[in-house]
């Protein structure tokens, strides 16, 4: 320890930077608590220079607490200090910490003391991966950077971008991204997967290919470049654009790493080449967790859960995330009777696996599908003893699965509590809402939304519209409608559409809607006329409804519910021979009605009922009710379907 002191027996600070440095490098936790504990003996504040690597030290070494009671005895902070302390805390994910300590920062009277660009990069990555939606602050932040005139520093606008992108505003960060005189390989990688993560795809490939020609100003796409365009390419299932830039990556000896062959895979896998999927997995040396995933969830989603399976069974150990692509796959096929079962082998497999925030989503969609309330309820409060009720994921699912199982409340108030909300959650309860034909909810939700700065993607837009069209609110559905081009740069789908069928539909206004079809860009889909034959079914119109069905049986003429739809409607107004020719035409197919099914949990039991099903021990009592309730019914002027249909 002689060597910490000068010639002159003062305290050589340069050589207990060093030693602390030397410290911080090598994990020497006890070593550099004494050296702190030798300054403390000495009766030396540290200045803001020594103070700093004491904070990086401790930072380092999971000791925040004791960072910041080192920053907390400077005398007289200056940039430099708050910048360690900042570090610290967004080096150990303490994001709100690093936002509150920031705006400390901020309102400091310390004269000649204010942050700086490296300041401002810190808090904006902080910001853009905090637990919380905040669009607003990063407008805040944004507009701090113009009045200091930060707006010159590359990394600074990059920070921007990404922040602006992780709270979901895609369009101010492609202003940030467009306002730029230079760019570099970031700036582009950061525009690029905002868009694709966002859902925004089309905006992605065309960035990439800008990016290529001159106003890429000779930027070269790296792996991460790649492997954003390869998730784009598999979410829109573009295997043409995928399989180019496949091409560019081997062209350009752009070297693949274990992430971007996994990408790579992912992009085939999605785009329905399974097995050139399997081939390049098959070719790799090196396989990860998310390598063993990419393939199993590309045989999931191309319905080949057999070949899925088989190939969890050829691991030894397969890890959370392999269970986890085949309990998701299994969901998304309808195969819910055994995900149960593949939860519980996954338990008891060794590993001490337990399900996860990817896993209680799939979950929650099979006791949604079984209508079991209280797995749902006690799944939700395995959730939150873990704190995987905080993710983003996770609190959409719960919100989703409440809302179908009829707990709108609970749904609301699980929002409610959600600390971070991002697109999907909101897009959940404007949903829910929607479902339950609240409009005014749904579209007071959506509102806040936007004022929250969040724009809203095509399923968004699904779900406002199907509440305007619940309501009858025409004239709110066609600002939405015409709004998304010109507002949020989206492309109406197919599905919106025929969600503006059903508004007008709904309204009565059905030739306006047939009107609305025969000029539709692209073309009407199944649901499409369908919507207008709902609505000609409800107002009685026969030759409208006869003019969709044309349509439908040529789409989808093995649909039993159009056959019905329009024999009940001719039946309504006594046109007795074509009902017949509409029943003939079915039973020629081979269509038998399908009678419809419910079920509900009581008393711990799955209890399902089957139209004019007599097997339930309590029918003649459940009977009873329901024509003591259907009396009333009638007494009310309410006219039932049964009266009006016959038997198929």
């Amino acid at each position: 320890m002689r060597i910490l002191k000068t010639n002159g027996g003062s305290l050589d600070i340069a050589a207990y930077v060093s030693v602390i440095r030397h410290c911080t490098n090598h994990r020497l936790i006890r070593q550099g608590k004494q050296l702190h504990a030798r300054i403390f003996l000495f009766s030396i504040t540290p200045n803001n220079f020594l103070a700093s690597k004491l904070i990086a030290f401790y930072a380092k070494s999971n000791l925040t607490r004791d960072a910041r009671n080192v920053f907390d005895k400077i005398p007289h902070k200056n940039t430099f200090s708050w910048n360690a302390m900042l570090i610290a805390y967004s080096s150990k994910s303490l994001f709100n910490d690093t936002l509150n300590l920031f705006s400390l920062f901020v309102s400091s009277t310390d004269t000649g003391v204010s942050p700086d660009n490296f300041t401002v990069t810190c808090v904006l990555k902080a910001l853009a991966s905090s637990s919380f939606s905040g669009y607003k602050l990063a407008k805040q932040i944004h507009c701090f950077i113009l009045m200091r005139e930060f707006d010159s520093d590359i990394f600074v606008l990059n920070a921007l971008i990404t922040c602006y992108c992780r709270c979901g505003n895609v369009e101010n960060a492609r202003k940030v991204f467009d306002g730029m005189t230079d760019r570099d390989i970031v700036t582009w990688n950061s525009m690029i997967g905002g868009y694709s993560q966002y859902g925004f795809y089309e905006e992605s490939k065309r960035l990439y290919l800008a990016m290529l020609g001159e106003e890429g100003k000779g930027i070269v796409p790296d792996t991460v470049t790649i492997g954003s365009v390869m998730q784009t390419c598999g979410q829109s299932k573009d295997l043409s654009f995928g399989m180019e830039v496949h091409r560019f990556m081997k062209d350009n000896g752009i070297e693949a790493d274990v992430l971007l062959r996994n990408a790579v895979i992912a992009m085939y896998a999605k785009c329905g080449s399974v097995d050139y999927a399997r081939e390049l997995f098959d070719e790799m040396s090196e396989k990860d967790e998310v390598s063993y995933g990419s393939i199993i969830s590309g045989y999931m989603i191309n319905g080949f859960v057999d070949k899925a399976l088989d190939v969890l069974k050829q691991m030894k150990n397969p890890g959370l995330s392999a269970w986890n692509a085949v309990i998701s796959g299994m969901v998304q096929n309808n195969q819910f009777e055994g995900v149960l079962d593949l939860v519980r082998e996954m338990q008891g497999f060794g590993l001490n696996l337990k399900p996860n925030a990817v896993t209680l989503p799939s979950i929650f969609a099979l006791f949604s599908y079984f209508s079991n309330v209280r797995g749902v309820k006690e799944v939700h409060g395995y959730a939150v003893r873990r704190s995987y009720n905080q993710n983003i994921y996770v609190a959409t699912a719960i919100v989703d699965t409440y809302a179908k199982l009829g707990f709108i409340h609970l749904a609301r108030h699980v929002f409610d509590q959600s600390q971070s909300r991002s697109l999907i959650i909101w897009t959940a309860i404007i949903s829910a809402y929607a479902a339950h034909g609240d409009a005014s909810l749904a579209l007071g939700l959506y509102d806040q939304m936007l004022d929250n700065g969040i724009q809203p993607d095509p399923v968004t837009l699904i779900s406002v519209l199907t509440a305007c069209a619940h309501s009858g609110l025409v004239h709110e559905a066609w600002d939405v409608f015409n709004g998304m081009h010109s507002k949020y740069v989206i492309q109406p789908a197919v599905e919106h559409y025929a969600c503006m069928v059903g508004v007008l539909s709904r309204a009565g206004k059905l030739s306006e809607a047939a009107k609305f079809i025969s000029e539709m860009p692209i073309e009407p889909s199944a649901k499409v006329w369908g919507a207008l034959l709902h609505g000609a079914s409800i107002y009685g119109d026969v030759e409208m409804g006869k003019f969709a069905c044309d349509h439908l049986f040529e789409i989808e003429p093995e649909q039993t519910g159009n056959y019905i739809i329009m024999a009940n409607l001719y039946s309504r107004y006594g046109r007795w021979e074509e009902a017949g020719k509409v029943r003939e035409r079915m039973e020629d197919i081979g269509l038998q009605k399908i009678r419809g099914s419910s079920w509900i949990e009581t008393s711990g039991r799955l209890q399902e009922f089957i139209a004019k099903d007599m097997s339930n021990e309590m029918s003649d009592e459940i009977y009873a009710l329901l024509d003591g309730l259907l009396g009333l019914m009638r007494e009310e002027g309410y006219i039932l379907q049964e009266e009006l249909d016959f038997e198929l």
